[in-house]
């Protein structure tokens, strides 16, 4: 979805403009009638970045077994 303001305008009330964009929405704004910039809202990331070894130390090997292996030997 996208709102249109005229150049006036967007100067007039740009931060409360902004503010009512969400997210992935853009404000174009126009100068005689014609596009002249596109202001995008970023959408914030869903999760957090991922960490190397967060999940260190959650499994646990019991033995060292190859005998489970033979199940899969026509795959490798």
């Amino acid at each position: 979805m996208s709102t249109t303001v005229t150049m006036e305008e967007a100067q007039a009330k740009l931060p409360e403009l902004v503010a009512h964009l969400g997210g992935g929405e853009e404000l174009i704004i126009t100068q005689d009638d014609k596009p002249i910039a596109r202001l995008v809202r970023e959408t914030p990331p869903l999760r957090k970045p991922r960490q190397p070894g967060n999940c260190k130390g959650m499994i646990r090997i019991v033995s060292d077994d190859n005998e489970h292996l033979k199940d899969f030997e026509e795959y490798m």
